[in-house]
This record gives C-alpha cells, sequence and structure tokens, in this order.
C-alpha cells in the first residue's frame, strides 16, 4: 500500500484523535482510495501508533461511514456509487431547507446572518490554502446552517451524514470536488435567508445541492481509481 503524506508523523498525543484525524484527511483526499484495505499492521507503522489505539481509530471511521466492513470483518474505505451521492445529497438539502426555515422563523435571524457571513469570509480564506483547509471550511458553512437553526435533532442527523458527505467530495475529482466549493455559490444561501423568503430560502439551497450532485455524478465526471 502507497504511503499517504498524511498519515506520517503523529505527535505523541491525543494519538486517537490525531489517527483518526490523519486517516479521515487521507481518506477525503482521496489519498486512501475508495475500496482501498485499511491494513492495521500498515497503518499501525505509518502512524507509529499500537494496533489497539489504531482499531479505536478505524472503528470511529466506520462509525461516520468512511470505512466499511467486508468479508472476514476487514475493513475498507467506502466506496460510494452514484445513486448514493445523489441520496445524500437530496436529504442534505431536505435538512438544510428546513434549518433555514427554522432560522427565518427566529427573531435573532440578522445575527445569525452575521455568523453565516463570517464562515463565508473564512471559506474564502480557505481558497488559497490546502484541499483539506478548504474542505473543513465548507462543511463548518453547511454545520453552522444547520447548528443555528436551534433543533438539535436536525443538527445530529446531519452530522450522522457527515462521513458520507466527505465520501462524496472526492468522488469526481479535485476540480469538481473545489468547483463545489465556490464562496458565491453558499453566499446566495445567506442571501436568501436574509431576505426572510422561506420559499426562496429553500428552492435555493435545493437547487445548491442538485448542483452539486450534478456536477460529481454527471456523465463525463471522472471517478476515482478503485
Amino acid at each position: 500500500m502507497a504511503v499517504a503524506a498524511s498519515l506520517l508523523g503523529l505527535e505523541k498525543r491525543s494519538l486517537r484523535e490525531q489517527a483518526l484525524a490523519a486517516l479521515r484527511g487521507a481518506i477525503t483526499s482521496g489519498e486512501l482510495a475508495q475500496g482501498q484495505h485499511l491494513v492495521e499492521t500498515e497503518l499501525s507503522e505509518m502512524l507509529g501508533i499500537s494496533r489497539g489505539t489504531l482499531r479505536e481509530a478505524l472503528r470511529q471511521l466506520e462509525q461516520e461511514g468512511l470505512a466499511s466492513a467486508g468479508p472476514r470483518g476487514r475493513l475498507s474505505v467506502r466506496h460510494l456509487d452514484a445513486k448514493e451521492i445523489r441520496d445524500i445529497f437530496a436529504v442534505r438539502g431536505a435538512l438544510e431547507s428546513l434549518a433555514a426555515r427554522t432560522l427565518i422563523e427566529q427573531p435573532r435571524r440578522a445575527k445569525a446572518v452575521g455568523e453565516l457571513r463570517d464562515a463565508l469570509e473564512r471559506m474564502d480564506e480557505a481558497a488559497g490554502r490546502s484541499l483539506e483547509d478548504r474542505i473543513e471550511a465548507d462543511l463548518d458553512f453547511h454545520r453552522l446552517l444547520c447548528r443555528l437553526s436551534g433543533n438539535e435533532t436536525l443538527l445530529h442527523q446531519w452530522q450522522s451524514l457527515e462521513g458520507s458527505i466527505r465520501m462524496s467530495i472526492m468522488f469526481a475529482g479535485l476540480e469538481r470536488a473545489t468547483s463545489n466549493m465556490s464562496v458565491d455559490r453558499h453566499r446566495a444561501i445567506v442571501d436568501a435567508v436574509e431576505s426572510g423568503d422561506a420559499a426562496t430560502a429553500r428552492e435555493t439551497i435545493l437547487a445548491h445541492m442538485d448542483s452539486a450532485s450534478d456536477n460529481l455524478v454527471s456523465e463525463d465526471a471522472v471517478a476515482p481509481a478503485r
């Protein structure tokens, strides 16, 4: 198995969390390809941790939907197909449009819009940094939208999809992944929330999700190596 740069050199603190972050980043970026077996002996040596610590991190990856168990319990990087990606984005659209509607109905909408615009600025700043930074800034924006709704059940459901969302990001390669992170596309969502028109906000978010999934799974999209 090829050595992924993000899997090398962990500090000797919070090893489980660091291992989890390194593995998550390697999967999200495509350094660990979909379908690739996660071999404990190799990974524990690369990361410089015990197999017990590694197993804890791998269990968390499985819970997040980034890894799946195959024959005899062998873990591999999860593989998504086009239908699964469309389903994920459809559910995201439902959750995030509900979050926007709920937020619009709240008296603190103006303050929340300010927080969302701050998140847009962080996305803009991340545009010149690493892919990992761009992914995290994008996810932070959508997670914040759900959190600001004040609906804990909604936020929990969105977070349960986060691993699948991460898996979908690199489905068609770097260029398509980053085009979905356009700040302008996300600014339209904030503008719709600020307008106070729940129907417009819903249409904007659903269109955002449809466009993002179409971009990833269109016929000419290039899927990553299996």
